[in-house]
């Protein structure tokens, strides 16, 4: 405010007017950056915290999926819950985020509560197809696939149009609505 009030004061002459208005220009330019940058500051600090993208280990390539079905069929008998079997890979960046948003609240809740998650490694494709295809998933149409069974083994869900392939554009929220709409 200083400077404003000594460039008012000034004595006007055709060389001081032309200072003046640099001076001017420059002081208003400087403000209008200062205003800019906070509000981009502020924009930044408002924008909706994204997913941080770590990648797991999750499928397991040495595993037995039939063992492993086999074990959480039994699990899932004793304490009443349902299966949910998960088709995909380490390199598949949907089902990293699929993982992440199992293990955000209150999806982990969810999921602890009401199922018994299974894992299955697909390789690129190439491997576990014949289980893929007893739960009716077919593997072509992407991964992340998910199929949900009692705990007698039967079929409640299968994942028909790749719904959950496109995870990274999606939120907790489709989870946590599959979750409830699965739930035991």
């Amino acid at each position: 405010m200083a400077i404003l009030e000594e460039l008012c004061v000034l004595p006007r002459t055709p060389k001081s007017d032309f200072r003046i208005s640099i001076r001017t220009t420059l002081l208003l330019v400087a403000a209008m950056v200062i205003l800019a940058s906070g509000a981009l500051f502020a924009q930044v600090a408002a924008a909706p915290s994204t997913v941080p993208f770590v990648k797991k280990h999750i499928y397991s390539e040495t595993a037995n999926p039939r063992a492993d079905i086999a074990a959480a069929l039994q699990q899932a008998r004793r304490e009443h819950k349902r299966v949910i079997l998960d088709f995909g890979g380490d390199w598949c960046g949907d089902c990293q985020v699929l993982d992440i948003y199992f293990h955000q609240s209150p999806n982990e809740e969810l999921l602890n509560k009401n199922f018994v998650l299974v894992h299955v490694f697909i390789g690129h494709l190439d491997l576990n197809v014949d289980i893929a295809e007893k739960y009716g998933i077919p593997l072509k149409k992407g991964v992340p696939a998910l199929a949900v069974v009692n705990f007698h083994g039967k079929v409640l869900y299968s994942q028909q149009t790749g719904e959950f392939e496109d995870m990274r554009n999606m939120n907790v929220q489709s989870v946590t609505d599959f979750l409830k709409r699965w739930k035991a």
